[in-house]
């Protein structure tokens, strides 16, 4: 059985990679989606770890929840980028304020 220390140290590691993601990749739409996508899966380890130390199903059972609105976020996220390079050619983050309507 893993410790749950060893899970903690993941999904810290998992956090701080995805929080760094964010701040870096500011302008590359694509790579912001997947530091995104990090943090919610270090946010669903968490989420095992606890339930699974407790002995509850409850926290693995919302890591579904969470994982459905995931799949939709990153849908969602790339047709967004999908409609901004047909109509810019590129996928930078500056364009993203022209999209309007």
């Amino acid at each position: 059985m893993i410790p749950i220390t060893h899970l903690m140290i993941l999904s810290t590691i998992l956090f701080t990679l995805g929080i760094i993601g964010v701040i870096v990749n500011r302008r590359q739409v694509i790579l912001l989606l997947v530091c995104i996508e990090l943090l919610l899966m270090a946010v669903n380890t968490n989420f095992i770890a606890f339930s699974h130390y407790h002995g509850q199903i409850t926290g693995q059972i919302f890591v579904f929840f969470i994982l459905a609105v995931a799949a939709a976020e990153a849908a969602i996220g790339l047709a967004i980028v999908m409609l901004l390079y047909r109509k810019k050619g590129n996928i930078n983050m500056i364009n993203m304020n022209e999209l309007k309507g």
